[in-house]
């Protein structure tokens, strides 16, 4: 049952990236310090879900897809007609295909015609000539019905179809939201009002109240949209959904007039201003200065524009200015080069003012008034179009905190507010003139100017005067208090890779792909390695086995390494700190019955040490089973390799590698060794280093690595050799012959190095043959992936490992020595090579897809 002293949660919810957005960072860290529990959730920019953390705000990053986008663009407009004219060539793309197939026939045909003779070639050439009529025809259709498609189509008036991003949006965003189940839900934009709106909804129906509200950054109807159909779409999305929201809030007294007359709002939006922080300006802990960053000396006059540069932001005209304002220097912060902002640089150039122009990097969202203060005025040049007519922006307060007096452009809101309180200079808009004038008036009466910036102005634009309003809000829309505030939450905290983050691994139909630490007899830890997801393998052939078993699998996570399954990832370049390692004595102890240690590593972080001996003790009196697991590197110890294998991938390690490999295995083999405690290899060849052991496969899903496609039926069989390090597979010993066979058209030989998952399995399902390694005298996951797809597979093989699986298992035997007469042997026994292929299934169900491993495990899971 849930706690009702567990804090009130929220989720602030946003389309960008997060990064650079201050009035969302900055909504979050209010709310946290406030006593929240707070989850910021925002667009990533990779394929996949991004976790980090703001001191205790969960981060999150969720890819989007644009698979709806793709499915309203594949819509035709006219379809009978694209019917006739397209002949299904939707895009570039497929014209492009089907010219280059066009070609090649060409290519065949007319060869043909000049081998053949008499009746034959007549026909070739009477076909020829039907097929380039046939040809023109289709290509000339494709570009007359491209030239009717509008280039800024009308909308059709459906905001779905118009901007059917903002459905791929709420697809990605939905599920994270739902799964939450916050108290409220905070939405940034016009672009996030649909998901709030429907994943409330959505939460309503599942019996868990949520209250959400809907932050109108801009006036969407007045903003100039780069297409017709986005100039459509964004209105009529914020018209459909604001009335459904519990609240409004927005950013200035005249919008929140204009939201409430134009959607007939039953009261008035709150208005919140985006102000900076005040308790952190002027902490001299910054060195970051504008002027600093220009290179500029405290003499030269300069001016600071600041934020997103869009053609509505009136830049230009600043630029068209600065020939009248002789020795004055202009400073652009901005985050990232863009077409517009290229443009902007050549108009400078072209009036001999590029050299006064600098572009300065973005600073964190608390920093930004004193990066600011170093300037003589900033700038807010806006166009008068009415999105800026009707707000108050945030560069306006973070100039102010930063004490900086304003050169304005004549908007309503912003002129108002700045005659009002003396705080600089207007100027006429669409005249650059009257800028000039207005930039040296300000720079000449710069003090007095600066003198109007009052306790009561810089009080009234703080961040914490403004979101003292937003706090409340959520506790009346909520019906919840936070239990209490917490100040230890720095309003300067910056965001941090997650230490520590649970997921939920489940299949495509959410059921858990293991089954999760719970109300069992045996309680298995598994861990902290998770090499190449072996960790997940075993749980979940264990439980799959096992009823009396449950399993928690923990991944020691570094930035560059993959996201292998697992319940738990930690972050290993944390493992240092306190914090950290005492979460994972608390996760640990008291929850476990059972731990399989993988690697030797340690469990506490480096709580006691940088190996598992030293957490064997509290363990041991917190009376969890221990077992030891071996992968490979750990263990391996590189010279009696060498001893043993001429060919022995330790010959051609990098520098430093066979010293750094042989202390670690040496280290490893003395804990094992004095522990006392259950040992398991995940390969067979590890025996030799540690023959204590016991042999637990690997485990692969065999099953999703089964082939229909024949093996050896192609005159020229492909062969294929995918090393993830090619010195660790002896690829560089191998190339030559690989190369030679290929070039004389005996094999197709290909190397597939950086390959993603998905399309090496395609490779490996239709080749004919697999090399896997001639380095190791055994063989690991590859291999094992590559038998159960069906694939014969050519490797070096000890003796010992023969024995180890008694002659069963298939992969051909081969040295690099010997490598050429043996491709050649499988080449002339077709028959014979294609029944190893069959062997090596079989081989990989019986050892390889978890039975096996349960077994050996069972006696330790007792």
């Amino acid at each position: 049952m849930e706690s009702h002293a567990r804090r009130p949660r929220l989720a602030v919810i946003v389309a960008n990236g997060i990064t650079g957005d201050s009035r969302v960072q900055k909504t979050a860290v209010a709310a946290a310090r406030d006593g929240w529990d707070v989850t910021l959730i925002g667009r990533s920019d990779t394929r996949r879900v991004q976790h980090s953390k703001m001191g205790p705000i969960d981060v999150i990053r969720v890819p989007v897809g644009s698979d709806y986008l793709r499915a309203v663009n594949a819509r035709k407009p006219h379809p009978v007609r694209a019917a006739a004219t397209q002949f299904q060539i939707q895009d570039q793309a497929a014209l492009n295909r089907y010219s280059a197939a066009y070609r090649a026939w060409v290519r065949q045909k007319s060869a043909e015609s000049a081998w053949a003779g008499g009746t034959r070639r007549t026909s070739l050439k009477a076909l020829l000539r039907a097929r380039r009529a046939v040809h023109r025809f289709r290509v000339r259709a494709f570009k007359w019905e491209q030239r009717r498609k509008p280039k800024d189509p009308t909308p059709v008036r459906d905001w779905r179809r118009d901007w059917p991003q903002v459905v791929d949006l709420d697809l990605a965003f939905g599920p994270v939201i739902e799964k939450l189940k916050p108290d409220v839900i905070h939405a940034n934009d016009a672009t996030m009002i649909v998901t709030a709106a429907r994943s409330a909804a959505r939460l309503k129906a599942a019996g868990h109240t949520c209250a959400w509200l809907y932050d109108a950054h801009e006036y969407i109807k007045g903003v100039e949209w780069p297409n017709k159909r986005q100039a459509y779409a964004l209105p009529a999305m914020e018209a459909e959904f604001i009335g459904r929201a519990d609240a409004v809030v927005t950013v200035s007294t005249q919008m929140a007039e204009l939201l409430k007359n134009d959607h007939k709002l039953g009261k008035l939006p709150l208005v919140v201003g985006n102000s900076p922080v005040r308790e952190v300006i002027g902490g001299g802990k910054s060195s970051n200065s504008v002027r600093k960053a220009c290179g500029l000396g405290p003499e030269v006059p300069l001016m600071v524009y600041s934020g997103w540069i869009g053609r509505e932001r009136g830049v230009d005209a600043v630029i068209d200015g600065l020939p009248e304002l002789p020795g004055y220097h202009l400073a652009l912060v901005v985050g990232r080069t863009t077409p517009l902002l290229e443009e902007l640089l050549a108009q400078a150039e072209s009036l001999g003012v590029r050299d006064r122009i600098h572009l300065v990097p973005y600073v964190p969202q608390h920093e930004v008034a004193d990066y600011l203060s170093s300037a003589d005025v900033g700038l807010t040049p806006f166009k008068k179009v009415p999105n800026c007519e009707v707000s108050l922006p945030t560069k306006v307060s973070e100039y102010l905190q930063a004490r900086l007096p304003l050169v304005t452009s004549d908007v309503k809101v912003i002129k108002a507010y700045v005659e009002e309180h003396g705080l600089g200079e207007v100027w006429t808009w669409d005249d650059p003139k009257t800028f000039a004038t207005a930039a040296t008036r300000a720079m000449k009466n710069r003090d007095k100017l600066a003198e109007a910036i009052t306790e009561d102005v810089l009080t009234d634009l703080s961040w914490e005067a403004q979101s003292g309003k937003l706090l409340q809000l959520y506790r009346e829309l909520s019906k919840k208090t936070p239990p209490g505030p917490r100040p230890e939450v720095s309003w300067t905290v910056q965001e941090t890779p997650g230490a520590v983050r649970e997921v939920e691994i489940t299949t495509e139909d959410g059921q858990p792909v293991w089954k999760k630490l719970g109300n069992t007899k045996i309680k298995l830890g598994l861990g902290p390695a998770n090499y190449g997801g072996q960790g997940a393998a075993y749980a979940q052939a264990i439980t799959r086995l096992n009823p009396d078993v449950s399993v928690e699998v923990v991944m020691n996570k570094r930035p560059e390494s993959f996201d292998f399954p697992a319940d738990v990832y930690v972050d290993a370049t944390r493992l240092r700190e306190l914090d950290v390692q005492f979460q994972q004595v608390e996760r640990v102890v008291g929850r476990y019955t059972h731990l399989l240690v993988d690697a030797f590593m340690p469990v506490f972080g480096y709580l006691n040490g940088a190996s598992v001996q030293g957490d064997l003790d509290a363990l041991k009196q917190a009376k969890i089973k221990v077992g030891l697991l071996a992968h490979g590197s750990d263990i391996r110890h590189p010279g009696n390799h060498m001893r043993r294998h001429p060919f022995s991938l330790f010959h051609d390690a990098p520098e430093g590698i066979v010293e750094k490999l042989q202390a670690k295995a040496e280290l490893n083999r003395k804990i094992a060794d004095e522990v006392g405690l259950p040992l398991f290899v995940t390969t067979p060849d590890l025996l030799d280093d540690l023959p204590t052991a016991a042999w637990a496969p690997l485990v692969v899903d065999v099953k999703s690595w089964a082939s229909e496609h024949p093996v050896m039926e192609r005159k020229r069989p492909v062969v294929l050799h995918g090393p993830s390090k090619r010195w660790t597979k002896g690829t560089d010993r191998i190339m030559p012959l690989m190369t030679e066979l290929h070039d004389a058209g005996i094999i197709e030989f290909k190397l597939a190095e950086g390959i993603p998952w998905p399309e090496m399995r395609a490779l490996v399902q239709s080749c004919d043959l697999v090399l896997d390694q001639f380095t190791t005298g055994s063989y690991g996951t590859f291999a094992v992936e590559a038998m159960a797809a069906g694939r014969p597979v050519v490797g070096y093989i000890s003796d010992e490992v023969k024995a180890v699986t008694q002659g069963a298992l298939p992969i051909v035997s081969a040295t690099p020595d010997t490598l050429r007469e043996v491709i050649q042997s499988l080449l002339d026994d077709r028959e014979g090579t294609a029944r190893i292929g069959r062997d090596s299934v079989e081989f990989a169900h019986t050892y390889h897809d978890g039975t096996w491993t349960a077994q050996v495990l069972s006696g330790f899971l007792k």
